[in-house]
C-alpha cells in the first residue's frame, strides 16, 4: 500500500544526549532533551517506517548542492571522552535513494548522489556523521525499530526554497512508494546564546529559537523559512535548511504539531518535535 509521509521530527544531534558520552553535569543539563528524544523515537516506533529519511547538516557540505546517499550502508563512531564512545551502523534504502535522486533531477533541483568505499556490498558503506547518528541512535538502537534509512543532505547555498521543493519531492515520491517512510530533521537550533560558546553571543538567538518553538506550538512551521537572512546570519543555527526540507515533505495544511521539549543547557538551543500529519 503507497502512503504519503505521515510522520515528521526535528531531533537534535548534541552527543551529549547519548548517557554514555555524557558527563555528571551533561547527564544532568541535557536531561530535558534527552526525555524529549525518547519520546521522539518511541513516536517514530509507532509509525513502524520501513525507511526513515534523515536531513543531516553536517554529512557532506556541497557547494550549491543537495546530497542523496546512495551507498548500501552507513556506520560511525562518536566519542567524546577517551573510552566513551558509540557505534552505529545502518542499512541504506537505496532503491528509495536512487529513486528520489532521479526524480530530483528530473524536477530540475541541484542534487548529487553520493556512494563511498566500494560501488556495492559491505564496502559501500557511507561514514556517518553525528547529525545522523545521534537521532538514530535514539530510533534505532534504543527502540531495536528495523527500518533502513535514506540520508540527504541540504545546501546552504541555493535558495531556501529548492530546499522546500526538493522535501516535497520526497513526499511525492514516499506516495507512490510501497511501505511507510518518516522525515527527520536532524537539527539544533541557534548557536550564539553564550558568550564563551564558540560562537560569541547574540539577541537573535532567543528571537531564532522562540520563532521556531512559537511556529511548533501553532503549527505554522512555514513561518521559520520567512525569518530574515541577517538574524540567521547571526543565531547561527544549523536547523533551518533543513526545516525547510521538511516544511516541503510534511506540508502545513492538516498537520498535527507538537512540542516535546526546548532548552539551551549550553551555547546552542535544542527542540524535539513530531508533525503528524491528521487522518482524513
Amino acid at each position: 500500500m503507497s502512503r504519503m509521509i505521515r510522520f515528521g521530527c526535528i531531533a537534535p544531534h548534541g552527543a551529549e544526549l547519548i548517557p554514555s558520552l555524557a558527563n555528571r553535569q551533561s547527564l544532568a543539563s541535557f536531561q530535558k532533551t534527552r526525555d524529549g528524544m525518547r519520546i521522539l523515537a518511541s513516536e517514530v516506533a509507532k509509525a513502524r517506517p520501513d525507511t526513515v529519511i534523515i536531513a543531516s547538516p553536517h554529512s557532506l557540505r556541497l557547494f550549491r548542492r543537495i546530497g542523496i546517499i546512495t551507498a548500501e550502508n552507513s556506520s560511525g563512531t562518536l566519542a567524546t571522552l577517551p573510552n566513551r564512545s558509540v557505534k552505529l551502523k545502518a542499512k541504506c534504502d537505496v532503491v528509495f535513494a536512487k529513486r528520489l535522486l532521479r526524480v530530483a533531477e528530473m524536477r530540475g533541483l541541484p542534487v548529487v548522489g553520493a556512494n563511498y568505499g566500494t560501488s556495492e556490498g559491505k564496502g559501500s558503506d557511507m561514514p556517518m556523521d553525528w547529525g545522523t547518528l545521534i537521532p538514530l541512535w535514539f530510533i534505532l538502537k534504543e527502540t531495536g525499530l528495523k527500518a533502513k534509512v535514506v540520508i540527504v543532505t541540504p545546501s546552504r547555498e541555493i535558495a531556501l526554497g529548492q530546499n522546500v521543493l526538493f522535501g516535497q519531492t520526497v513526499a511525492r515520491l514516499a506516495k507512490r512508494t510501497p511501505g511507510t517512510q518518516v522525515f527527520v530533521a536532524s537539527a539544533d537550533q541557534a548557536h550564539t546564546h553564550s558568550k564563551t560558546g564558540p560562537y560569541g553571543f547574540s539577541r537573535d538567538a532567543s528571537k531564532y529559537d522562540g520563532t521556531v518553538v512559537r511556529a511548533i506550538r501553532e503549527n505554522r512551521l512555514r513561518d521559520v523559512i520567512r525569518l530574515g537572512p541577517r538574524m540567521v546570519e547571526r543565531a547561527k543555527p544549523d536547523s533551518l535548511w533543513q526545516i525547510a526540507m521538511l516544511v516541503g515533505a510534511m506540508g502545513t495544511v492538516g498537520m498535527r504539531s507538537e512540542l516535546l521539549s526546548y532548552e539551551v543547557p549550553t551555547y546552542y538551543g535544542m527542540i524535539c518535535a513530531t508533525f503528524a500529519r491528521m487522518q482524513n
